[in-house]
């Protein structure tokens, strides 16, 4: 047999060397079963990340309390300015109002900042131009112009907030037309599983907010109205002055009938999400038909002239060469 001492090195054949790693081990197998038995304390821990997370809140909390204040300053600065002038009293704020909710801003907050903008921006805009003009002296204009531009300037300042509100009132419309056939599938969806109107609504809110947060946010807030309010009619009835276009209303009208006639919620709502998607892809064809006419006025002008230096311009390259050869 083999002897296997003769395989070790000779530094592992030394008695002491033998010892000391015996040693080695037998002092790793102590520490390995005494953290296995130990327990641990977690306590203290616990406590230092507890106060740094207190610590973390404390500073988002003061943070927070700073903006707050701030804009606290600012809103207080534009309440006054609209208060003084008593801009919130009669028929003109209130119409104003239902504008701004028609874009999907409803807090007094929006109606306090369209007025103080109406009022301060003109004579910002006024200001500003007639700073730039008077003071550097950049374009040599008469008096007169430069007062004329000034005003134009403030004339802009004043149209510019009723621009942005129509401009998001447009997009919103849009958006809530695209997803209104969608949202009607699930409403019918919704109401064939059981569901009444106002669950049937919510449940469509809730699934709709990320693909269609402005269709999800009408919804929702009929569906408040429908549990608040003595009648239905009249929630229908702020949702369709809400949205106004003509498939929201022919919505409104819809469930207004069926819950005065007895019909069907479910028939009525499939019947109107078919009528809608055929009304969306008359207009996608309406749109497609009046493209060759829309698209002659560019052909005129950027590609005819490059198909004919394309096609003629060899053939007068050529027949002025022949005529230069030719003299």
């Amino acid at each position: 047999m083999v002897d296997l001492a003769t395989l070790l090195p000779d530094w592992l054949r030394d008695e002491n060397m033998l010892a000391l790693i015996a040693g080695a081990a037998s002092l790793a197998v102590a520490l390995m079963m005494w953290n296995a038995f130990l327990v641990k304390d977690a306590l203290p821990g616990r406590i230092k990340n507890l106060e740094k997370r207190r610590t973390k809140l404390k500073t988002d909390i003061a943070n927070q309390t700073k903006q707050r204040s701030k804009l606290i300053v600012r809103e207080n600065i534009m309440h006054r300015v609209v208060k003084k002038l008593q801009l919130m009293r009669g028929e003109r704020a209130k119409l104003i109002a239902a504008k701004l909710a028609k874009g999907g801003w409803r807090s007094k907050d929006a109606l306090v900042a369209y007025l103080f903008a109406r009022i301060s921006l003109p004579a910002l805009f006024a200001i500003l131009t007639g700073t730039y003009l008077f003071g550097t002296g950049i374009v040599d204009w008469g008096f007169a112009v430069k007062l004329l531009v000034c005003a134009a300037a403030g004339l802009i300042g004043f149209i510019l907030p009723d621009m942005l509100v129509k401009n998001r009132i447009s997009k919103r419309y849009t958006a809530i037309r695209k997803s209104l056939p969608d949202g009607l599938d699930l409403l019918v969806i919704c109401t064939e599983a059981g569901l009444n109107l106002d669950s049937g609504l919510d449940r469509v809110c809730r699934e709709m907010a990320n693909s269609a947060p402005e269709l999800s946010d009408e919804l929702g807030l009929t569906s408040i109205e429908i549990g608040f309010l003595p009648d239905r009619k009249m929630a229908l009835a702020n949702l369709a002055s809400r949205v106004d276009f003509q498939a929201m209303q022919t919505l409104a009208n819809t469930l207004v009938q069926t819950e005065k006639y007895g019909t069907p919620l479910a028939v009525a709502l499939r019947v109107l999400a078919a009528e809608m998607r055929d009304e969306r892809m008359m207009k996608a064809e309406e749109k497609a038909a009046r493209l060759p006419a829309i698209m002659t006025v560019p052909m005129i002008i950027f590609i005819l002239p490059a198909l004919f230096i394309v096609l003629i311009g060899p053939a007068v390259l050529k027949a002025i060469d022949a005529f230069a050869g030719g003299g």
